[in-house]
This record gives C-alpha cells, sequence and structure tokens, in this order.
C-alpha cells in the first residue's frame, strides 16, 4: 500500500494540477474546440460542456464524419505513442471508447429524440498490428441500437487500410427514475 505522502503532486507546467479537474472552455473557446474536431454544427450542442473532450483534445482526435449510423475520426500516432514507438493500447482504447459513447449519443438524441446521457458498461478490444506513423482512422459502426443499450463495433486502420484493431462497445442510456 502506498502512503499518499509519498505521491509526487509537484505541478509541471503544461500538465494539469493533480487532482484538479480540467476548467470548462467558456463559449467561444469550446465553439473553436469543436470546430478544430470536425463536429458538425448541428450537434454542437450535444457534446457537452468542454465540447471536444479533454482526452479527445490531447489525443489530437478529428471527426471525419459523423452519423448516428457511422461515426468515422482520426489521432495522430505521433505522440499517442507507447515507449518502443507503437500506437500505445490505450490510445485504441481512448478512441474507441469516444467514438462509441458518440455514436450512442447521437442514436438517443437524432433515432430515438431522447436528451438523456450515456455511460459506457463494456469495451473490449485486439489488436491485430501496430503502427508507428502515420494516423489512425477509426470507424464505428451500430451492432445493436436499443432504448436502453446501444452496442458498437469500432475498427482502427493505418493510412493503408490495414486493420490495427477491433473493439466493441456497449453503452447504457441512463433514462429517468422515477
Amino acid at each position: 500500500m502506498t502512503d499518499d505522502s509519498s505521491l509526487d503532486t509537484t505541478y509541471r507546467p503544461g500538465l494539469p494540477f493533480p487532482g484538479v479537474p480540467t476548467p470548462f472552455p467558456d463559449e467561444d473557446e469550446r465553439l473553436a474546440r469543436l470546430e478544430a474536431a470536425g463536429i458538425p454544427a448541428e450537434y454542437h450542442e450535444w457534446m457537452g460542456p468542454h465540447g471536444i473532450t479533454p482526452l479527445g483534445a490531447k489525443l489530437g482526435l478529428v471527426y471525419r464524419e459523423m452519423h448516428p449510423d457511422k461515426v468515422v475520426a482520426t489521432i495522430p500516432v505521433a505522440g499517442n505513442e507507447q515507449n518502443v514507438g507503437l500506437l500505445h493500447g490505450g490510445a485504441h482504447l481512448a478512441l474507441a471508447e469516444t467514438l462509441g459513447s458518440v455514436a450512442t449519443i447521437l442514436h438517443a438524441r437524432v433515432n430515438l429524440g431522447l436528451e438523456y446521457p450515456v455511460v459506457g458498461t463494456e469495451l473490449g478490444a485486439t489488436h491485430h498490428r501496430g503502427a508507428t506513423e502515420g494516423l489512425v482512422w477509426a470507424t464505428c459502426i451500430p451492432l445493436n441500437l436499443g432504448k436502453q443499450l446501444a452496442s458498437h463495433e469500432i475498427v482502427m486502420r493505418d493510412d493503408q487500410g490495414r486493420r490495427l484493431s477491433t473493439a466493441r462497445m456497449t453503452n447504457m442510456i441512463l433514462h429517468p427514475r422515477g
């Protein structure tokens, strides 16, 4: 067990202060983040107070296509590698979870007309090959879209179209209790 007094809580420039949530941007900054990330204007109001998630911004995530039946986005390998130069497996999963969640939000809002929050309940992936350069292209398509659960497959490919990883995610649409 680690004694909390031994944890390094030193502030480092460019990084958030340990234990302090990312501050919400003002509306102009939020809109700039949404536009830079390629999110269509008709979906801006559904993307939450940060616009693009802070983790998505750190990954360099850019949406290329965004519909309830298909979400496509990219992240660069550069800056998202593990220590031997391959795209980090966690970057694959963060990309997959982000797309699966956004796709479920679009399903709930567009297909069902519900303005309910969504939460991930399951995420799994298989890594097929590594990537050391270029962009990683993720395509998220629905496997099953229900009123309470939505499941998606997210396939990550390199610039040559080679499959890097395959993920499957299930999200729950949180209906009000009552």
